[in-house]
């Protein structure tokens, strides 16, 4: 890994104290590298994993020249552009059989479903609901129903046999592990799963348990960024609480370093905060403070950590449950997906119209939460939550996106569009 002041020395206009938050994004992509170790899994293990290396058909698929449809396999030279075409019906030819037999002659056809093998001299097939059937073992084609090819796929037209089927660098999602499946690849070697450890700190922070008392909080934090660690895929080491002590907290740094590939930690890294909790991150590695020109979340810490030889990410979030959500999923969840070897795309926001007016300052990128609906007119609009505080988690839990208001961009009216990224996909 390279050191900070090398990452920042390349990023022109680099200032900690008002870093932009796309300048974030270009720091932690110099920053991160990915796992070198792989392991090979089932496919029943490997959702969301990532791919090590390129997959290579080992066959054509399809396999052969089959029928799209159910219908009538013909050859495409014997209809008649003008006029009805009059064929043969020789028999049928199902799914599952190696084919039919001989080539078919001129001014015949055979029967045929789904999936079966195309017959030999026969290049086009013909819906079964376009034709009729003159009940004494022929059809009629109207004329212009279906042209030469139609209906047909062709050997090797989806995979070509040693051609990639898959990328390194993507996350196995259902349909890719369909496609592996459909080759007759039992298992697919991926990277190695990432180890994150995290931790909260502070004094006030009281785990699921403990009595309540006064000036105290219970650990949301934990929860949240746990449970979005566990839908990364990665192995999660949960630290619990650390107090604001700095023994504690060097302890509890070096032990997640020695077994952890990164470390997340939300408290201790805001303007003002214990002195110690920065101090004993510095003692540990390489870290930087910054202040992010954005809303929730400025503060962050971001480093590499000496653990056993090697060095272990950190990234230090604040203690503000909005806050730590959104940092963590504008900028650690992309850090950890590049260093499992993911070459995963940027999401890409949906446009919707503001339902309401929403005030900005230039010079910052805001995330407001936002509710999507659609509206009368079949258009997407989008309203906030309501206040916006980076303490208000309620706000997270009755969003279904992070309304994007970007660094330049100024106060929206009723009616602009604004970008949306959501919560939720498809798949």
């Amino acid at each position: 890994m390279k050191t900070l002041e090398q990452i920042a020395a390349e990023l022109q206009g680099y200032d900690p104290h008002a870093l932009p938050a796309d300048t974030v994004g270009a720091f932690l992509e110099r920053l991160v590298q990915p796992l070198a170790q792989t392991e090979t899994v089932s496919l029943a293990q490997a959702l969301d994993r990532v791919l090590a290396r390129d997959v290579l058909s080992p066959m054509d698929v399809p396999p052969h020249d089959n029928a799209a449809m159910d219908g009538y396999a013909l050859r495409g030279a014997d209809l008649r552009p003008a006029e009805p075409t009059r064929l043969r019906v020789l028999g049928a030819c199902y799914a599952g059989q190696q084919g039919w037999g001989a080539p078919v002659p001129p001014g015949a056809c055979v029967r045929i479903m789904t999936g079966a093998v195309m017959p030999a001299g026969c290049d086009t097939v013909v819906p079964v609901e376009f034709v009729a059937d003159g009940g004494d073992g022929t059809i009629t084609v109207p004329a212009g129903v279906v042209r030469p090819g139609d209906h047909r796929r062709l050997r090797g037209e989806d995979l070509a046999a040693g051609r990639p089927a898959l990328h390194a660098g993507q996350r196995l999602g259902p349909a890719a592990l369909g496609l592996l499946a459909s080759l007759g690849l039992p298992e697919v070697t991926v990277t190695r799963r990432a180890r994150v450890a995290y931790f909260s700190t502070g004094d006030e922070v009281l785990s699921l348990g403990e009595p309540w008392r006064p000036g105290a909080i219970y650990d949301s934090n934990r929860h949240t960024l746990t449970a979005l660690l566990r839908r990364l895929g990665v192995e999660v080491l949960d630290l619990g609480v650390v107090r604001d002590d700095p023994a504690a907290l060097e302890a509890a740094l070096r032990q997640a370093a020695a077994q952890a590939d990164a470390v997340v930690t939300s408290g201790g890294v805001s303007m003002g905060e214990a002195d110690h909790t920065k101090a004993v991150m510095r003692r540990l590695g390489d870290v930087v403070f910054w202040r992010i020109a954005m809303r929730p979340g400025r503060p962050m810490a971001v480093g590499q950590l000496e653990g056993q030889g090697r060095a272990t990410l950190l990234f230090g979030l604040p203690g503000n449950p909005v806050a730590a959500m959104v940092t963590f999923l504008m900028f650690v969840r992309p850090a950890l997906l590049r260093l499992m070897g993911a070459q995963a795309a940027a999401p890409i926001p949906l446009r919707a119209r503001s339902a309401e007016p929403m005030r900005k300052k230039p010079g910052r990128t805001e995330y407001q939460r936002g509710i999507v609906t659609r509206a009368a007119d079949g258009s997407l609009q989008v309203r906030t939550t309501g206040q916006q505080g980076s303490g208000v988690l309620r706000s997270m839990v009755e969003a279904n996106g992070l309304i994007v208001l970007h660094h330049d961009q100024g106060d929206v009216a009723p009616g602009d569009e604004v970008d949306v990224l959501m919560f939720e996909g498809l798949i």
